[in-house]
């Protein structure tokens, strides 16, 4: 068993995305979690985006509260809301936007990338 309190997350910047993007580690084996995988979250202020990429790696995302807008470089848009939630496949490339004026909380859960 690993608890986290709130008071213990480390934020972390992930890239490509805006600085008025805040994102912290919930579970993660820098902090002492064995999971295969790490848990974290992120607050998307009004106008927040982060830019057209992709990840080698699968991803989920889950909207806690507010709209998020993601977009696919195949021109695909979907909206998710309050208790929404995408499977995103490795090396898929989306842009995410807050286009509301309310702040967003999204959980991320994704696994480690292999070990070298």
């Amino acid at each position: 068993m690993k608890v986290t309190r709130f008071s213990e997350c480390k934020k972390y910047s992930p890239p490509q995305h805006d600085v008025t993007i805040h994102s912290m580690h919930l579970q993660h084996k820098d902090m002492g979690c064995t999971a295969p995988y790490w848990v974290g979250c992120s607050y998307y202020l009004p106008g927040s985006r982060a830019e057209m990429s992709a990840t080698p790696l699968e991803k989920v995302y889950v909207m806690l509260d507010g709209e998020l807008t993601i977009e696919f470089d195949d021109g695909k848009i979907v909206k998710l809301g309050k208790m929404d939630s995408i499977f995103i496949e490795a090396n898929e490339k989306r842009e995410i936007r807050n286009e509301t004026n309310a702040v967003v909380t999204m959980l991320v859960v994704m696994p480690y990338p292999p070990e070298a």
